[in-house]
């Protein structure tokens, strides 16, 4: 089988100084490393319990405008946030970067963060309920993004009229956890619909993913595991009514490259003895060299998945790493783009702009 173009994307947030990370010019290096090495987007990481971290959302509004053509991906949590203030700063964002936003939809980790917001352990913080509640919070933010037709700023200085209300909806959403009337206060994004981003790392994720997102991140260790992985969340979209969606599944996993494998171990070990202990990560970690990893990423693409997000486990070393030597050695095997082909995160990802549905049910 011949196999298509790979998407690839990385996440910035390894390990790297503190008074590296606090600073605008580490995170506008970074991403505009990323899209020199001519990636799909970066997601920037976020939470409520994580030590020293900027909020990812104004992280994304400072590098955007400094980039032209990859996607920029803020994580924001669900758990314990408003859907309209999601909804207003992602539409924002893709004001900011001219139809570059997504949105890394994450659920919060109850035991850590409900106590910061009065939230008691409960059956309502169990696994099961925190997912029905991030299902419905991507809905209202999907429904707030489409209150506002594409045509409802009209401007007339004639008459006055800055907008015109009958093309102002109200999104009436009223669910198990909060009701939302809207319509939004922010115009509908450039994209109509900016991408969502969820994990799907364990098989009781899959049904969020499958349901809520654009793309599905998942975390198979052997590439044997990638096409019941791949069964399952198909199974879950057709179930949810989405069939005919367009859902992207991505390898999740992190990386430690170097030309030499050796140097890349020793500097994983390094890190962990660092640390007191190895890192317990929920994905695989890939240790080795840029046409190694290549190799392994084209064997998983052929057994199901359309892409990989990929961790850099120290992000100035591996970032460098995946840009030029990964991607280099994608590129001379002929399954990597050598130029951008979109100027928006839905056409780099093949993604239609969606019609509104609330115009379509008033046509």
């Amino acid at each position: 089988m011949s196999l298509r173009h790979i998407h690839l994307a990385v996440a910035l947030g390894g390990a790297v100084a503190a008074n590296e990370r606090f600073g605008a010019r580490f995170w506008l290096d970074q991403v505009q490393r990323a899209e020199a090495g001519l990636l799909d987007f970066v997601t920037i990481e976020d939470g409520f319990s994580g030590p020293d971290r900027l909020d990812a959302s104004l992280i994304a509004a400072r590098v955007a405008p400094t980039t032209s053509h990859i996607g920029i991906v803020p994580t924001v949590t669900t758990t314990h946030t408003e859907p309209f203030h999601v909804s207003k700063t992602i539409a924002t964002l893709d004001y900011a970067s001219t139809g570059r936003a997504g949105w890394h939809a994450r659920i919060g980790a109850p035991t850590a963060e409900a106590p910061l917001f009065g939230r008691r352990e409960s059956a309502e913080l169990q696994l099961d309920s925190v997912l029905a509640e991030a299902a419905d919070h991507v809905e209202v933010v999907r429904r707030l993004w489409d209150s506002w037709e594409d045509d409802a700023e009209i401007r007339d200085a004639a008459t006055g009229r800055f907008i015109d209300r009958e093309k102002l909806n109200y999104i009436d959403f009223v669910g198990a956890r909060f009701s939302v009337r809207g319509p939004s206060i922010t115009p509908r994004p450039p994209q109509g619909q900016p991408l969502v981003i969820a994990g799907a790392h364990a098989p009781i994720e899959h049904a969020f993913a499958a349901r809520s997102a654009d793309i599905a991140l998942v975390a198979p260790h052997v590439v044997d595991e990638i096409p019941g992985v791949v069964r399952e969340i198909r199974a879950a979209q057709a179930e949810a009514g989405r069939g005919d969606d367009r859902l992207l599944i991505f390898g999740d996993l992190a990386v430690f490259l170097d030309d030499d494998p050796a140097a890349a171990i020793a500097r994983k070990e390094r890190l962990d003895d660092a640390a007191g202990t190895p890192e317990r990560l929920n994905i695989p970690v890939f240790v080795g060299s840029p046409s190694a990893l290549a190799d392994q990423l084209a064997s998983w693409a052929e057994a199901g998945l359309d892409g990989f997000r990929l961790r850099p486990g120290t992000v100035q070393h591996d970032l460098a790493a995946v840009t030029d030597g990964l991607v280099s050695e994608l590129q001379t095997r002929g399954l990597f783009r050598r130029s951008y082909e979109a100027d928006t995160l839905r056409g780099l990802l093949g993604f239609e702009r969606p019609a509104n549905r609330y115009a379509t049910a008033a046509a």
